[in-house]
């Protein structure tokens, strides 16, 4: 439970610091900082065990026949993210509290952190990789809210919608190679996956579910292509650049290669595409972020190259790189983080970002000057700085990779070492620059602000982490343990010998280091003229954002023209695609498998099958004969639909058959409403062609229904009926099989159902509101005409039998035929009579029931249904049954189904009731002026 606590706690922190808002900006503030210091707290009692090498895994069922439990597992990898979650959240609480201006809202903003900050949780602790991914995109869509806080500039709205397209589509991608994943080890929790190695690399669906799963990594974490989303997402503000875009969103990328890395790791495959791109990454944006002069669009790149070092140290999947894979994130975030604030600072008080105005502030921020000098040196991983440690073990397992078994024989096998230094030159280089330029030189006097060193509040929380840069590059022994145990999980088998100091005598890695060192402070020193060499050969700006734009247009235009090649406005069109698609998936199967009639014997048919079916077949094709006569197909059309209820009745189908005659009746009244504003005559707006058409599509749709009854009918075959009418009564507590499987068996199928019915009548509550039919002016308002005397003298009575009856169906519909979903039809129907006999405003003034919020709360009670058995440890939607003896009344049948089936009522006559009443508001239309004749 405490796992869970931890995950939980920044979601219960939303409401709290948003409301506090109202009260002080402080008060704001302090109940955001309290989730995360609270999670610290919960992890910090079980560290002792992860430290011990325990892994700790909590889970409770959920829907268990697709794999899918609420689980979560805390080892090393995941205390160390949890680590830097919750406690660079924290910095960033106290951090963002000075950093907004008084006009921003700064609960809102504390309420979309805390979403994020949940979001990033659970991502990292959770065991199941279906609700890993379910987490994966919440921090897609609360980092888009957070990327877009201001609003009010374009240039926000514009990086959160890209940011968000990237993520999620990346995201997309990646659960189709989770579902692979889980389809190839026969499990979705990690512990499965993570033992599946061989099993997994040696699967013919490896390639394609790699590929998917990296996408989703790449696209996260800003790899090259992936990577303009990132420098773009720059316009949010700074703590949450520091945030999301340093020690947390951009992490998770890396985060699930770490994770997966036993699983997924140890093929050819896997080292070219992740090495590949992690070195691509590496070099191309630690070069472009030298020429960038927005401080933030500078740390921007050079995140994303660090993200490429973490990547293709993973890609090279040696015991010692994945334990240099580890450390460096740790490194980065704190490191990065500081710089994000620093620039912040800068932005706050000097009032710009630009390192072409800014200069000589180290006079007047000399407390900046230093934190930002210290942060700088961390990230070009100079000595003594804890960049400088896991950087020399990314050197040397470069030098080393050219012994990898698969650079053997290759002719290029330096090129990944040299690659490596031109990285590190160019982080040397920029990182210099973040510091020369804006700290050294003559101290500017026109900047739009005031330079001073900020307050207290926004100092602290960068010197934490400089101090941590610092600690841990001085006394690197004091981490090393701790590192050992995050990258355990990390390395799947027994950790390398290895010992972190910064002193190794004279390796490889420090040779070089030594180049990257001289050749950065070199190219620092001409990079004004490698720039103003860009500027005068009129180099092109290749811009990733302004490709993806473009593609997003053609694809826009493409999609548009398709539309309208098939658009037309035409619904029978509509409908014959439509049909014409069900018809050819439909002969697929008579195809593929030839499927023609069996060898049983007919069933002979009574007289009392024979005459309803002629009915039948007589009135479907009067209801064609007369199908522009509207008002008399109708009548038609209900007798063919009262005929096919009292088939299932005499099928012995009950249920069924209670069913069909109420959404028969809930129907036809609907049509009638539906009718009084439509013209009395269906326009003619056939043609010879379409005639045929649908002739054809009538004839080949209907008689492949029919010869697929026939051939099902004239073989034997096993039905699953079996199974349910042997567990109805000892598993689901009811003799009513229907209605135990609707409630019990097959509840979330039937939860799922409802939450459709309820988006529905919501969409069409949306659509009919202020709008009125083409009403000529001599129409009557339906309101004031007179109302059938004997109608309304007969139906008015007649409703609290009715709604009687209903009460009735739904009390014994657990044994009995009924149940929720016919009770709340016959309510409906008892309702409905009242608007079609006595009109809207007489109805609604007795009848003051707002039947939106109605279905709303069918949902709800539904849902908190399945939710109650969790707190008795089953699995969700599990349903018990409980007898209970009364004196003088006897023993009385209490099933947990009760309420699930009470929220199924509600959400029918919410629904029901919603478009009726919204259809009655309608005024009568006799005729159509200016109709349009629209042909397919």
């Amino acid at each position: 439970m405490s796992i869970l606590l931890i995950v939980l706690l920044p979601f219960l922190g939303i409401l709290p610091a948003w409301l506090l808002a109202s009260k002080s900006r402080q008060a704001s503030m302090i109940g955001a900082l309290i989730p995360p210091l609270a999670g610290l707290g919960v992890l910090a009692t079980l560290v002792p065990q992860v430290m011990a090498g325990e892994v700790l895994v909590q889970s409770w069922p959920w829907i268990e026949s697709l794999g899918l439990n609420i689980a979560f597992r805390l080892d090393g990898l995941g205390m160390l993210f949890s680590l830097l979650v919750l406690g660079i959240g924290a910095l960033v609480v106290v951090y963002g509290y000075y950093y907004l201006g008084k006009n921003d809202p700064i609960g809102p903003f504390y309420a979309m952190l805390m979403t994020f900050m949940g979001a990033m949780m659970g991502v990292v602790l959770s065991e199941n990789l279906i609700l890993l991914v379910m987490f994966w995109e919440l921090t897609s869509i609360s980092s888009f809210l957070l990327i877009g806080y201001w609003k009010h500039l374009p240039a926000a709205r514009q990086g959160a919608r890209l940011a968000l397209a990237i993520t999620g589509g990346g995201g997309l991608l990646m659960l189709g190679g989770v579902i692979l994943l889980g389809m190839i080890v026969g499990s979705y929790d990690l512990s499965v996956v993570l033992a599946s190695n061989e099993k997994i690399l040696n699967h013919s669906l490896y390639p394609i579910m790699l590929v998917l799963v990296l996408m989703g990594a790449f696209t996260k974490s800003a790899q090259f292509p992936f990577h303009f989303w990132l420098p773009n997402a720059m316009t949010a503000p700074t703590p949450v650049s520091a945030y999301l875009h340093s020690a947390t969103m951009v992490k998770a990328g890396v985060f699930l290669l770490a994770r997966l890395h036993p699983a997924l790791s140890g093929s050819e495959l896997w080292f070219i595409l992740v090495t590949g791109a992690g070195l691509t990454t590496m070099v191309f944006s630690a070069y472009v972020a030298l020429f960038k002069h927005d401080l933030k669009g500078l740390l921007a790149y050079s995140t994303i190259s660090h993200l490429g070092l973490i990547t293709a140290l993973f890609g090279f999947s040696t015991k010692l790189a994945t334990v240099a894979a580890v450390f460096h994130i740790f490194n980065h975030a704190a490191f990065k983080a500081s710089l994000f604030m620093t620039a912040g600072i800068i932005d706050h008080e000097a009032g710009t970002r630009d390192a072409r105005i800014l200069s000589g502030l180290r006079h007047s921020m000399p407390f900046t000057f230093g934190l930002a000098l210290l942060g700088a040196a961390a990230m070009g991983g100079a000595p003594f700085f804890n960049g400088f440690l896991s950087k020399e073990m990314f050197f040397e397992e470069a030098f080393r990779l050219m012994e990898h078994p698969f650079m053997t024989g290759v002719v290029w096998s330096w090129a990944i070492p040299a690659a490596v230094v031109v990285g590190g030159l160019c982080s040397v280089a920029y990182s210099i620059r973040f510091v020369h330029d804006v700290f050294f030189g003559p101290e500017a006097h026109d900047l739009p602000g005031h330079p001073h060193d900020p307050p207290i509040g926004m100092r602290a929380p960068v010197a934490i982490l400089v101090g941590i840069c610092v600690v841990v590059g001085v006394y690197p022994p004091l981490i090393q343990k701790f590192i050992s145990v995050c990258a355990a999980p990390v390395v799947g088998s027994a950790l390398p010998d290895y010992y972190l100091w910064w002193w190794h005598g004279f390796t490889p890695a420090l040779y070089m280091t030594m180049v990257a060192v001289a050749a950065g402070i070199g190219f620092y020193m001409v990079w004004k003229k490698v720039h103003q060499f860009h500027l005068d050969q009129n180099i092109p700006e290749i811009s990733g954002k302004a490709l993806f734009e473009k593609f997003m247009d053609s694809s826009v235009l493409a999609a548009r023209g398709l539309t309208q090649e098939l658009d037309n406005g035409s619904l029978q069109r509509y409908m014959a695609f439509s049909f014409m698609a069900a018809i050819v998936a439909g002969s697929l199967g008579f195809i593929q498998f030839g499927v023609f009639e069996g060898d049983k014997a007919p069933t002979p048919a009574p007289l009392a099958a024979i005459i309803p079916w002629f009915l039948l077949v007589a009135a479907s094709l009067m209801t064609i004969y007369y199908q522009r006569k509207r008002l008399t197909a109708l009548v038609f059309i209900s007798v063919v639909g009262l005929i096919v209820s009292l088939s299932f009745i005499y099928l012995s189908a009950p249920d069924l058959g209670l069913t069909q005659i109420s959404v028969e009746v809930v129907t036809i009244l609907l049509m009638l409403l539906t009718l009084y504003v439509l013209p009395q005559r269906t326009p003619n707006e056939s043609s010879p062609e379409r005639r045929t058409r649908d002739a054809i599509i009538a004839i080949l749709g209907g008689g492949g229904i029919a010869f697929l009854a026939y051939s099902v009918f004239t073989r034997n075959f096993e039905s699953i009926a079996g199974y349910y009418l042997e567990k109805s009564v000892p598993e689901g507590g009811g003799t009513n099989v229907v209605n135990v499987t609707l409630v019990d068996f097959r509840g979330f199928d039937t939860m799922g159902e409802i939450s459709v019915l309820a988006i529905a009548a919501v969409g069409i509550l949306i659509m009919l509101t202020g709008r009125r039919p083409d009403t000529p002016d001599y129409a009557k308002p339906r309101e004031e005409q007179a109302f059938p005397a004997m109608l309304t003298a007969t139906t008015r009575p007649l409703m609290a039998l009715i709604l009687l009856v209903a009460i009735y169906i739904f009390m014994r519909g657990h044994n009995l035929p009924g149940g929720g979903f016919i009770a709340g039809l016959v309510a409906s129907v008892a309702l409905t009579i009242q608007y079609v006999a006595s009109g809207i405003n007489w109805t609604n003034e007795r009848l003051k029931v707002d039947f939106v919020r109605l279905c709303g709360i069918g949902v709800l009670i539904a849902v908190a249904t399945g939710l109650g058995s969790w707190f008795f440890g089953y699995p969700f939607l599990t349903s018990s049954v409980y007898h209970l003896h009364l004196p003088a009344i006897g023993e009385i049948h209490l099933a947990s189904a009760i309420p699930f089936d009470l929220g199924v009522f509600f959400v029918v006559v919410g629904c029901m009731l919603t478009i009726m009443k919204r259809v009655s508001e309608y005024q009568r239309c006799d005729e159509v002026k200016n109709s349009q004749t629209r042909q397919p």
